[in-house]
């Protein structure tokens, strides 16, 4: 299980609109290829559970997740973790204030994920949805709607996009950040390699991490994404059926009454 620590990089700065930056272009959104994009993409789940523990063990000291129930983390499209799993995680990694108790107790999963905005930095339960749509010519979204580009990519993109240069300007160091609008953040990179070690020894560095715990936020925003697109497919199969029924009626019916003259 995963161990909560004591420290962490916030992605305040970086992932709300009108955040500090050194003057310059927008930044370079890449566009990864994620399990889950397409009509008929689906979650990876490995890449989900590797995604929170990134975000349990780095994110979740700055960063809450205060709209995401602890209890879907077992759920299916999701992380997928078992019920036990679920328990202990949200017992050992957080804590929530009990107005009966007047006091705090270790999480259960019927608890949300906690609120924490002890340095101000923003809740990330809908930030993938928050940034999605705003890449392409314009901010139009077209990347969004035809390469499948949003919100996960330019957290990623993010993430990964830090060079190693640093300047100083009015007391504030920025950090180079080729994703960021203007392409400096005051920021510093909240991901190094090998920061967390995944049981499964997939890749640890920095550029998999970041395309992990992007999945991830993704997943907060959208929990119920494949469910929805199940529905989308159903219903328009349905329609197309309905649409062809229709149409052997309506020749049915006017059949004999086509090409006879009326007086």
């Amino acid at each position: 299980m995963f161990k909560k620590l004591a420290t962490g990089a916030a992605l305040a700065l970086a992932l709300i609109p009108g955040a500090s930056f050194a003057a310059g272009g927008s930044g370079h959104v890449e566009d990864f290829q994620f399990s889950f994009e397409g009509p008929f993409g689906k979650f990876d789940q490995n890449q989900l559970q590797r995604g929170l523990q990134i975000y349990t063990e780095v994110c979740a000291a700055c960063h809450g997740l205060r709209y995401v129930p602890l209890r879907t983390l077992g759920d299916e499209g999701g992380p997928g973790l078992p019920e036990d799993q679920v328990r202990a995680y949200a017992e050992e990694n957080f804590e929530v204030f009990d107005a009966e108790l007047d006091d705090y107790r270790p999480a259960k999963p019927t608890d949300n994920f906690p609120v924490n905005d002890g340095v101000g930095a923003p809740d990330l339960s809908l930030m993938a949805k928050a940034r999605a749509g705003f890449h392409g010519p314009y901010g139009s979204g077209m990347n969004q709607l035809f390469k499948g580009m949003g919100g996960a990519e330019y957290i990623a993109s993010l993430l990964d996009g830090y060079t190693g240069k640093e300047k100083e300007e009015a007391g504030t160091t920025f950090y180079e950040n080729t994703a960021f609008p203007g392409g400096w953040i005051s920021m510093a990179p909240p991901l190094g390699d090998e920061q967390v070690e995944f049981a499964d020894g997939y890749a640890n560095d920095v550029h998999h991490m970041s395309q992990d715990v992007a999945a991830f936020l993704m997943w907060t925003a959208e929990p119920k994404m494949m469910a929805r697109q199940t529905t989308g497919f159903v219903g328009v199969l349905i329609l197309s059926i309905l649409s062809v029924l229709l149409y052997l009626t309506n020749k049915r019916l006017w059949a004999p009454h086509k090409g006879k003259k009326t007086a």
